[in-house]
């Protein structure tokens, strides 16, 4: 039977290993250190200089380090974070667990997270008064959503494991979700994507990537 192996990185991090996909939802260079630099420094720090509200939709919540990092950070600088993350295979609570994250946020937000865990994947669900969770256990193909996002994640498996997460149409499926002046990260950058962003007007900025990668990719939905 196929499985999710939890796998050590570089910094001292897990990740797991993907066996039917065949490949880790991390970086084997560093699962922390990817996702602090890519989605939280490049993305929500920047998305936030002049909020005290973000929305954010997340495209692959896998093991949850993105959003237990971006929960920590809000709540240390008093902002409600409104956490949208679609997700078509949800792991395993006792998987989550695995994973030793645990030690990378406040107790509180462990705690808040996994208690709300299998909840949030059926209806939003608010951790503490200033974070709601929900994550939509479906394919972003078919995702549907009235709302418009401050900043999107793209935290989908590689275009060399998952080409059709990658494709034009789906980008710009995804980017429909974004608020004019909203911002997208990826740790992706491929001339394909870029091409792809600003068919649907979206101004790209090349940043330097988490340590492994020389590049990653912010883009922002231009007003108007």
């Amino acid at each position: 039977m196929l499985m999710n192996i939890i796998t050590p990185t570089a910094d001292g991090s897990n990740t797991l290993y993907n066996e039917t996909i065949g490949e880790h939802y991390h970086s084997k260079h560093g699962a922390l250190q990817e996702s602090k630099h890519v989605f939280i420094d490049a993305g929500l720090k920047f998305a936030t200089i002049d909020l005290n509200e973000i929305s954010v939709l997340e495209v692959g919540f896998g093991t949850g380090l993105n959003f237990i990092l971006s929960f920590e950070y809000c709540a240390a600088n008093n902002i409600k974070l409104n956490y949208t993350s679609i997700e078509a295979f949800p792991l395993t609570i006792d998987t989550i667990k695995q994973t030793g994250y645990a030690a990378y946020v406040a107790e509180e937000i462990w705690t808040g997270f996994i208690s709300n865990y299998p909840a949030a994947l059926k209806s939003p669900q608010t951790l503490l008064p200033h974070c709601t969770l929900e994550i939509p256990h479906t394919t972003l193909v078919e995702y549907r959503n009235d709302k418009q996002f401050d900043l999107i994640y793209y935290d989908a498996f590689s275009v060399q494991h998952q080409p059709e997460m990658w494709s034009d149409e789906i980008i710009a499926h995804t980017c429909s979700f974004l608020k004019p002046g909203g911002t997208f990260v990826t740790y992706a950058i491929t001339g394909k994507l870029k091409r792809a962003l600003k068919a649907c007007g979206f101004t790209i900025e090349k940043l330097p990537g988490a340590p492994g990668k020389r590049e990653m990719l912010r883009a922002f939905k231009v007003e108007g």
